[in-house]
């Protein structure tokens, strides 16, 4: 094995998002980005395989409408040798398709490659599809939503887990792998980890430089409207002659409302 690319989204971090109370519609535009947590999964795993087998090289994927060198340089700093981002401001609206099929023009453009890695799906998007359809076009035997993974000789092997039992699954080289949150704990980068990062190299490419005609990447998909949920508080107030009386009709009431059982 020689190399191993992992393909990485810059995400929305959904643990910060924001909602408009007027109009229900989630507030994206000054939310905070980060490196999707089933990518980085996916990268760790990488760089644990790469750990193992002496030569092999490391190289992440990212197509971002964006700057990302934030997250480009978490990457570098976590073990990646070296990270390509293919940036264009028009990518906005790309959909899932449109998104595999410039991972895969990038990933041609690479070269020479033994396995593919992904995350099995994004938290700000979970569509889950970005991974197989890359291995599609690539026309790779693929393994999803692997829990554990490990490389013999020319062939990868897959753990996942279905509805009632455990699936191995091993696939000959190269091949393309997505990865759930049960592979690993990704590492936290050393400040010597994240010196040697400075000095790794950032390759940026466009669509211009892949060849890729912007008319090909037109949204199959239409996003209608995207609206957090409708909550309202049922505004009870519980009172009492003193505490004792308030908790046991605090309890009563939770009991009613199915939050506590008996």
């Amino acid at each position: 094995m020689k190399r191993i690319i992992v393909c990485l989204k810059q995400a929305v971090d959904v643990t910060q998002l924001k909602v408009d109370p007027a109009t229900r519609q989630l507030i994206t535009a000054s939310t905070p980005r980060k490196m999707s947590d089933f990518d980085k999964n996916a990268l760790e795993e990488a760089v644990r395989v790469k750990e193992k087998n002496a030569g092999v090289e490391v190289v992440t994927v990212t197509v971002t409408s964006e700057e990302a060198k934030t997250v480009l340089r978490e990457a570098l700093a976590m073990g990646a040798d070296k990270a390509y981002v293919v940036f264009e401001p028009s990518l906005q609206d790309v959909d899932t398709l449109g998104t595999a099929h410039i991972l895969v023009e990038t990933i041609k453009k690479i070269g020479e490659y033994d396995l593919v890695l992904c995350g099995e799906s994004s938290l700000d998007s979970f569509s889950g599809l970005v991974g197989s359809r890359v291995g599609e076009l690539l026309s790779l035997p693929q393994v999803t939503s692997v829990r554990k993974l490990s490389v013999e000789g020319d062939a990868v092997v897959g753990e996942r887990t279905l509805e009632e039992s455990v699936e191995t699954v091993k696939a000959k080289l190269p091949a393309l792998v997505t990865v759930t949150r049960e592979i690993n704990q990704p590492r936290i980068p050393s400040l010597m980890m994240i010196m040697k990062a400075s000095k790794k190299e950032i390759v940026t490419w466009t669509l211009a430089d892949l060849g890729v005609d912007k008319e090909k990447l037109a949204s199959k998909i239409e996003v209608v409207e995207v609206l957090a949920p409708k909550t309202e508080r049922k505004r009870i107030r519980i009172t009492g002659e003193n505490a004792a009386e308030i908790a046991d009709k605090l309890a009563k009431a939770l009991i009613q409302e199915g939050v506590v059982k008996r």
